[in-house]
């Protein structure tokens, strides 16, 4: 009983192992959800319907995300100033463990080539579902994310619009972008396809679900140092 005791106060002991152990899991949670996340793209673009809208526009899948991703992490520091926090810019490493997360996936999946188009929606269903938990749980612990979830949460943090509502915002604008760049630099649609649109639509959706639905990742926001279940309750519910 002492012991229990002397684990809830804050200063002792017993509560810097707690917290170091909760880091621990909440970085652990983090690296779980980047390569769920580039596992779900891989899926996606294996569907054969079009790309992810991050990835949609026309160059090499992980090449293309690499550059697209330096700009996102430049957004975030316009956007937020000085709220956003400088260990925020070792999303540059993970920009780069992410990219090469998405080649390993791709080879992979190499075997993985779904023909007719009931197997191609089930692929892309399936690599939907992947990526909306991929990022949700990326998110979740507050330690770092991806550049393209980070720039979703920055605008999100300055509109007051939920995380899985502001990113099907963003996808469905990348999308955008993806289909007038395709027609400029090619004179067609390249790497823009009905699957494109699908996932610009629901997987910022199915984020809302798994952060309503999930207690694992309420579990891991409740160990953020910074966490308050008042405001995080607000923000669910806004939007």
């Amino acid at each position: 009983m002492t012991r229990d005791r002397n684990e809830r106060i804050p200063g002792t002991q017993a509560d810097a192992l707690r917290r170091r152990r909760e880091f621990a899991i909440r970085c652990a949670a983090f690296a779980g959800g980047v390569v769920i996340n580039s596992f779900g793209i891989a899926f996606i673009t294996k569907a054969a319907l079009g790309t992810s809208p991050i990835s949609s526009l026309p160059l090499s899948l992980g090449g293309f995300t690499f550059v697209i991703n330096i700009l996102f992490i430049a957004a975030q520091f316009a956007l937020l100033g000085k709220d956003i926090k400088p260990i925020q810019l070792l999303q540059l490493a993970v920009n780069v463990l992410f990219s090469l997360a998405i080649d390993v996936s791709m080879s992979l999946l190499d075997w993985l080539s779904p023909t007719g188009l009931i197997a191609r929606l089930a692929s892309l269903l399936v690599g939907c579902l992947i990526l909306a938990f991929g990022v949700a749980l990326e998110v979740a612990p507050g330690v770092l994310v991806v550049p393209g979830e980070g720039i979703v949460n920055a605008l999100a943090r300055r509109t007051g619009v939920r995380f899985g509502s502001m990113k099907v915002i963003f996808d469905v604008s990348l999308m955008v972008m993806a289909t007038a760049s395709s027609f400029i630099l090619f004179g067609r649609l390249n790497g823009v396809g009905a699957g494109t649109v699908i996932s610009a639509l629901i997987v910022g959706r199915f984020v809302n679900i798994f952060n309503r639905r999930l207690r694992l990742l309420e579990r891991l926001r409740a160990m953020r140092p910074d966490y308050e279940a008042a405001s995080q309750e607000k923000l669910d519910d806004a939007a």
